[in-house]
C-alpha cells in the first residue's frame, strides 16, 4: 500500500447575509496534510540488527520541531520495489560472472509475490534489461544478457532508475553494483541525489573496487557511491574478490528487519522545500540504547502548498 498526501477541505456552513459583499464572504482554506514514511534500520555497535525496539522507543523531529508519531510499523510488510543497477563498462565488467550468479541468488532468496525487480546495465547508455517483474525467469534471462559498453554513465543512471521507482508503492530500493566512476556527461551528482530523494528512493551501494592499494583506484566514485547511500538512508558496501554474495546477504537482511514510522508534519512556513528529519532512541530502549546506530533518509522535499481559496 502506498501511502499518498491527503488533502482535507475546510468549510464554513453558513452563508454570507443576503446583503453581504464578496469581500465580506468567509473564505474557504485548503491545507495539505501528507503522512511521512521514514523506514530505519536499527544496528548494535557490532552491525547486529535490533529488532525488538517499539514505538516509544524512538522520538521524531522535522527541522527541529517534536512530531508525534502516527504509525508504527516492526516488520514491514510493505512491497519492495527494487531496481538492481550493474555497471558494464569495462573496469567493472571483469567481474560479470560473479555477479550475475550473486544476483541471481540474492533475488531468488529475497522476492516475495508482492515484490518487484527491475534490471538495468550501464556503460555508455542506461538500459532497462527488465522491466519490474516477479517472474524469477525472466530475472534469470536478463542477469545472462547484460552487456559491457567503454565508458560510465553513473550519475545518469542513478538519476533514472530513481525515475523508474518514484511512482512505485511500498519501498523504493536502489541495489547499484559500480566502482562509481563517472566517464559520461549528462546528470552530474546534485541532481541523482535529488532525483533519488525526491522519490525516496533508498541506494545500496556496492562498491567494486580493485585492490586496495592499486593505483587505478577511483576514490572519488567511491565517496559519490558512499554519500549517495549516506543521503537516502540507505547503506555501502566495499565488494572485494569473491564475497559479493556475501554482501548480497547483508543487504536482504537489512532490508527485512527495517522498522517503518509515519508522522504528520506540524503545519510551519518555511523558506526551503527540503524539510529535516532527526530520529533518536529514548531513555525507555534501555541502557544500551545509547550504543545503537541509526540509519534512515536525513529528510524529505514537501509538496508546494496549494493555493488559498477565497
Amino acid at each position: 500500500m502506498r501511502f499518498a498526501a491527503f488533502l482535507l477541505a475546510l468549510a464554513t456552513p453558513l452563508a454570507a447575509p443576503p446583503a453581504a459583499s464578496p469581500q465580506q464572504q468567509i473564505p474557504r482554506y485548503h491545507v495539505n496534510v501528507r503522512l511521512v514514511n521514514v523506514f530505519v534500520s536499527v544496528t548494535a555497535p557490532n552491525g547486529a540488527p535490533i529488532a525488538d525496539l517499539t514505538q516509544n522507543d524512538f522520538a521524531l523531529s522535522e527541522d527541529n520541531v517534536p512530531q508525534k508519531i502516527a504509525y508504527f510499523e516492526r516488520d514491514t510488510s510493505m512491497p519492495l520495489s527494487i531496481v538492481l543497477a550493474v555497471d558494464t563498462s569495462g573496469s567493472v565488467f571483469k567481474d560479470i560472472t560473479l555477479e550475475e550468479r550473486a544476483a541471481r541468488d540474492f533475488v531468488h532468496a529475497l522476492l516475495r509475490p508482492n515484490d518487484r525487480i527491475d534490471i538495468i546495465d550501464f556503460n555508455s547508455d542506461v538500459e532497462e534489461v527488465v522491466p519490474f517483474t516477479n517472474d524469477l525467469r525472466q530475472i534469470d534471462d536478463g542477469l545472462r544478457h547484460l552487456t559491457p559498453g567503454p565508458a560510465t554513465a553513473f550519475y545518469n543512471a542513478i538519476w533514472l532508475a530513481s525515475q523508474r521507482l518514484a511512482p512505485r508503492p511500498g519501498r523504493k530500493v536502489l541495489v547499484v553494483i559500480s566502482d562509481g566512476v563517472n566517464t559520461v556527461d549528462g546528470v552530474d551528482y546534485p541532481q541523482a541525489l535529488e532525483q533519488a530523494v525526491r522519490g525516496e528512493v533508498m541506494i545500496y551501494s556496492l562498491i567494486d573496487v580493485p585492490i586496495v592499494a592499486s593505483a587505478g583506484r577511483s576514490t572519488g566514485g567511491e565517496h559519490a557511491m558512499i554519500s549517495l547511500s549516506q543521503g537516502t538512508g540507505g547503506k555501502y558496501y566495499y565488494v572485494q574478490g569473491g564475497d559479493l554474495a556475501a554482501v548480497f546477504q547483508q543487504v536482504s537482511q537489512d532490508l527485512r528487519t527495517q522498522y517503518l514510522i509515519g508522522y504528520y508534519p506540524v503545519a510551519r512556513r518555511t523558506e526551503s522545500d527540503f524539510r529535516h528529519i532527526e530520529l533518536t532512541i529514548t531513555p525507555a530502549a534501555g541502557p544500551a540504547g545509547s550504543t545503537y546506530v541509526l540509519r534512515y533518509r536525513p529528510g524529505y522535499y514537501a509538496p508546494p502548498s496549494p493555493p488559498l481559496d477565497r
